[in-house]
């Protein structure tokens, strides 16, 4: 006979799955069937838990929505985790992908791979990962697919103060085929 997860640990996980997003105490007293004042103490005990220094997480209620966040001292870490992250170089096709969001914003990721070639998927979570695109929103195009555009991240990045900053096309083509006639 298996053990049954107590309801105060599924909800733990539950939280830990809805990531950034968070979920409301509703949703949570909904899919476990319960009480919203058992739910409010089940709440309550999770972020007691996390409350100590045995933990670098911390559950937080922020507009209604409850998540788990890393605790404050955790940030100088994790910035220097993303710094190095960032610091490696970005692949031929992640390249490629950023300059089509960069040049064509907002654009889907259907959009994207009509000029590629290729899938494309793989990519923008790449660089969905690395904070240098992000979902604006969705096109009015049937299935709604999302919009990505860059980010502040990405214009840190290159160093540009605007994306008028970019290269024009042209002046790239014009480079490259100069490269070719040697």
């Amino acid at each position: 006979m298996e053990n049954e997860l107590s309801k105060e640990v599924i909800m733990e996980g539950l939280l830990y799955l809805v990531g950034e997003d968070g979920i409301k105490k509703g949703q949570l007293a909904e899919v476990l069937s319960i009480s919203p004042e058992d739910t409010e103490v089940y709440l309550n005990n999770i972020q007691k838990r996390y409350e100590g220094d045995g933990f670098a997480l911390e559950l937080v209620n922020y507009g209604g929505l409850y998540k788990f966040v890393t605790k404050k001292a955790v940030y100088d870490y994790a910035s220097r985790l993303f710094a190095t992250a960032k610091a490696s170089s970005l692949s031929q096709s992640a390249l490629e992908t950023l300059a089509i969001i960069a040049y064509k914003q907002p654009i889907t990721r259907s959009e994207i791979e009509e000029l590629r070639g290729v899938s494309s998927d793989m990519m923008i979570r790449k660089l969905q990962a690395r904070n240098l695109i992000r979902d604006v929103g969705r096109s009015e195009a049937p299935g709604r697919p999302i919009l990505y555009e860059v980010t502040e991240e990405f214009m840190d990045s290159f160093k540009l103060e605007s994306l008028a900053d970019l290269p024009e096309v042209n002046e790239y083509q014009e480079e490259s085929e100069e490269l070719f006639e040697e």
